[in-house]
């Protein structure tokens, strides 16, 4: 995707450096964070340097790569796997990190040279996956649609084209005429400050709400469909996502409106069951209790915005239930949130 009118993608690798846009001194300023080494790319992860499901798996796939750009042979395998446990903990909700560490350590047992191609073609896999979301997303989209979204998931989030905003992207550049509800999305506000900056770069029409704001749009008529990401999805179709999706949901069954979780099938991991499986994530409560933006001066402050004294409880994500999805938007079709669809579509992978 373009930012000023030159192309990035959210990560990528110079070397042994990865580098990433620096997602949390946005919308504020643009700038690329770079990584030396493994440790200093999982600082990346946890902090939230680099954020979204396909962006942190690539992440972890670079990651990789760089234990065995500075490992000796003999001491190879030994090495990657202390490094995949070192990155599969940074985000424990995530499955797309263990997937692309995973594939990465297997690829490393055929030989140094494969592993190296396939860290590489974890992240390319993912921006081409995107691309493809958008192009059955679309297919969703009539002219005059409202959608809501709720956090990032662009092309921030997933290397490049994104997920979620994946097909809005593509009804925008096919002349639909549509307009975005962009979630806030708190603590983090990756609503406010990711998406609607994205959305700005691409000239999307868009609109800011609150997040308490979504069913009182919809209960007017005003939102015609909305689509979010996911950061695992179960077996059953359950899916975790950031933390407010679930009662988006609910309000989208009651008033009619179509609810769509848009993923790689990167992202579903068959070895969860249901979403009552999936470890959610705890942050620290500093996130909720303070608060980082511009004042009219264009300088940076972060100031609390909580009761002095108080403590603060932050859970990154919630976990849908399958029965509130109307459908999965992946890069092979748009599916069933089901156990019997979810299996058909991996069985035709192989």
């Amino acid at each position: 995707m373009k930012v000023n009118n030159e192309n990035y993608r959210a990560i990528w690798i110079e070397d042994q450096t990865v580098c990433m846009i620096e997602q949390n001194k946005l919308p504020f300023e643009f700038a690329v964070h770079k990584c030396k080494n493994v440790e200093e790319t999982c600082f990346a992860i946890k902090t939230m340097i680099t954020r979204g499901a396909g962006s942190i798996g690539a992440a972890g796939g670079y990651g990789m790569l760089q234990v065995i750009l500075n490992s000796k042979d003999g001491n190879l395998e030994k090495n990657l796997i202390a490094a995949k446990k070192q990155i599969d903990s940074t985000r424990p909700t995530a499955v797309n990190l263990s997937y692309a560490t995973q594939r990465v350590l297997n690829a490393a047992k055929t030989s140094r040279e494969f592993a190296i191609s396939e860290a590489h073609t974890v992240a390319d896999e993912c921006a081409e996956h995107g691309r493809l979301i958008g192009e059955h997303g679309n297919k969703l989209i009539k002219d005059g649609f409202s959608i809501e979204t709720h956090c990032n998931a662009g092309w921030l989030a997933l290397v490049d084209y994104g997920s979620a905003l994946a097909p809005i992207y593509a009804a925008h550049e096919s002349k639909k005429n549509i307009f975005v509800y962009v979630d806030e999305t708190r603590p983090r506000s990756q609503g406010a400050r990711l998406t609607a900056w994205e959305l700005n770069q691409e000239g999307v029409p868009h609109a800011i709400i609150p997040d308490n704001a979504g069913a009182h749009y919809m209960s007017h008529g005003k939102i015609d469909m909305m689509i979010v990401g996911a950061d695992r999805i179960a077996a059953n179709g359950d899916a975790a996502n950031k933390i407010g999706t679930l009662e988006k949901a609910i309000a989208a069954k009651y008033y009619g409106i179509p609810f769509y979780v848009a993923a790689p099938s990167s992202t579903i991991d068959l070895n969860t069951l249901t979403g009552k499986n999936i470890v959610i994530e705890e942050r620290g409560e500093e996130e909720v209790l303070y608060f980082t933006g511009q004042d009219k001066k264009n300088e940076l402050h972060e100031i609390r915005i909580a009761s002095p004294g108080s403590g603060a409880k932050n859970p990154a994500f919630d976990v849908t239930p399958a029965e509130l999805i109307t459908g999965i938007i992946t890069e092979q079709g748009i599916i069933a949130p089901n156990v019997e669809s979810i299996r058909k579509m991996f069985i035709n992978d192989l």
